[in-house]
């Protein structure tokens, strides 16, 4: 039995380390600070997965609650058919750790300056905090929710560049949110996913150039 649990464990921790938890925590923190503190007040909409969860409330009247559970569990079980069964492991640890600090910054009052009034500037420091949190979650090989784990499979499928698969999915969902939100505010958005999805991007691809000079990639 203590065979059979050792066995068990060893099969479960595979691929983690300390190191490998610390910047998806890290990364974690990064991106849930910036969207709590910039995102949520200035009310710049999002691409992706939770921008198609608003649009789809907004017409159908359908809770988030439940639109998030169906749309998240669609692209990990694709994520799952083309990126692996190591993918979802690591994934559930980041996605458990955004919920954790989103809950964590939830219970302090904001720690930024209000943005509203400057949507541009408050648009640049919201795609940095994406960017930096969530290319770090991804260069561990996992993902921060539905909307990297749906790039990460159709970059995987289509060999193109991260940062395309990217733009490619939040540009529908904004272009599809014209219907219902000012060319303005999806102006500001277009700012803030443009600069996130070539910073993770460009955080991802550091991994695979130290892999082809020789050197050791993040653990």
């Amino acid at each position: 039995m203590q065979a059979k649990l050792s066995a068990l464990t060893r099969k479960v921790t595979e691929g983690l380390s300390w190191k490998r938890v610390f910047f998806i925590l890290l990364g974690a923190a990064i991106c849930t600070f910036g969207i709590h503190n910039i995102h949520q007040r200035t009310g710049i909409t999002e691409g992706g997965i939770i921008g198609l969860m608003l649009l789809i409330e907004h017409w159908l009247k359908i809770s988030p609650s439940g639109i998030t559970v169906v749309l998240d569990a669609t692209c990990y079980l694709l994520a799952f058919k083309y990126l692996g069964g190591r993918f979802i492991k690591i994934s559930l640890i980041s996605t458990l750790s955004v919920s954790m600090f989103y809950k964590i910054w939830e219970q302090f009052p904001p720690m930024l300056p209000d943005l509203s009034a400057h949507p541009l500037a408050a648009a640049v420091a919201g795609g940095l905090f994406v960017g930096v949190g969530v290319g770090l979650i991804v260069r561990q090989g996992g993902s921060s929710g539905g909307d990297d784990a749906l790039a990460l499979v159709i970059s995987h499928v289509t060999r193109r560049r991260l940062s395309s698969s990217y733009l490619f999915t939040d540009l529908t969902v904004l272009c599809l949110s014209l219907s219902y939100i000012p060319v303005t505010r999806i102006a500001f958005s277009l700012v803030t996913v443009t600069i996130s999805s070539f910073l993770i991007d460009a955080i991802k691809t550091m991994e695979w150039k130290k892999l082809r000079t020789g050197g050791n990639p993040a653990a």
